[in-house]
């Protein structure tokens, strides 16, 4: 593990309550199923009714919207533009790399985590005969700037280096301050660029202007970064804001999707009112 004050270990906590709401909608496999992310799924649930009722939109609207925005990203980049390889950063409990292998069984899908989640979700594909020559899992540690699991290191290990690449971090980048989550950034951004074409795919959650949803939104940010042992942030609050930031981190081009874009398109659940969430689409 990175020596780095910030830490991402703990972060797993809630990779197992997002994937129990993939498994509820649909959207994964009982392999992916976990007796935590259930209890969690059930703990959690008048939270979030409450929060529809309130404000028009809960954690799993939101969690719906990237992830069905982010499927049809990489669909179009696969179908249209011929990309062969796709690595999914903070992989958790996600379905993305089984659905993806399934559409499109030519990809070569890498699925990466921190030693332990990488580990666990290793095993959950072993067992079930999903892992192969195009479908691996490995560890990665995106803080560590040296060793085995450094970001670089990982991406020259395990793809053709002479092709670009979809790479993605669902449900990462929010639990960390800007300054740490930037030199990731550019770091990515400096690896992308030496494999010309290469997407990156995230999301990120904008602080509401709305002083009492803010002050709310804030204290359960608190409270969650307690729980993970991270630092739960709202970087940008405008598009503006999120495409000139990841302009500065090296990336030449950056699409800003609004979950509204997308209403009668794809089927993702609709917010009343903005929604909170986006999803980056950033290039070299």
């Amino acid at each position: 593990m990175s020596r780095k004050p910030t830490d991402s270990s703990g972060i797993s906590f809630t990779a197992l309550y997002t994937g129990a709401v993939w498994h509820r909608y649909g959207l994964s496999d009982d392999a992916l199923a976990t007796t935590k992310g259930r209890v969690l799924y059930h703990l959690m649930t008048p939270f979030e009714a409450a929060s529809k009722a309130a404000i028009g939109g809960n954690i799993r609207t939101f969690l719906l919207q990237r992830h069905l925005i982010i499927d049809h990203l990489i669909d179009r980049a696969i179908r249209d533009r011929g990309f062969t390889q796709v690595l999914e950063i903070a992989c958790g409990m996600s379905p993305r790399g089984l659905r993806l292998r399934q559409r499109h069984p030519l990809i070569h899908m890498v699925e990466a985590d921190l030693p332990d989640m990488a580990g666990r979700k290793a095993l959950r594909l072993l067992a079930t005969g999903r892992l192969g020559d195009h479908h691996q899992v490995t560890p990665i540690d995106i803080l560590a700037d040296h060793g085995e699991y450094q970001l670089e290191t990982v991406i020259n290990r395990v793809f053709d280096n002479t092709q670009p690449v979809i790479i993605i971090t669902e449900g990462l980048t929010s639990y960390f301050s800007v300054d740490v989550i930037s030199n990731f950034w550019r770091r990515l951004a400096a690896a992308t660029a030496k494999r010309p074409g290469s997407i990156y795919l995230s999301e990120s959650y904008y602080q509401p202007t709305q002083p009492l949803l803010s002050a709310t939104l804030k204290a359960l940010g608190s409270m969650l970064g307690a729980a993970t042992r991270s630092q739960v942030t709202f970087h940008f609050q405008t598009d503006e804001q999120a495409r000139e930031h990841f302009r500065s981190c090296g990336f030449n081009a950056t699409t800003v999707h609004d979950p509204r874009s997308w209403y009668g398109i794809l089927p993702i659940p609709e917010s009343r009112g903005e929604p909170m969430v986006r999803v980056i689409e950033a290039g070299c």
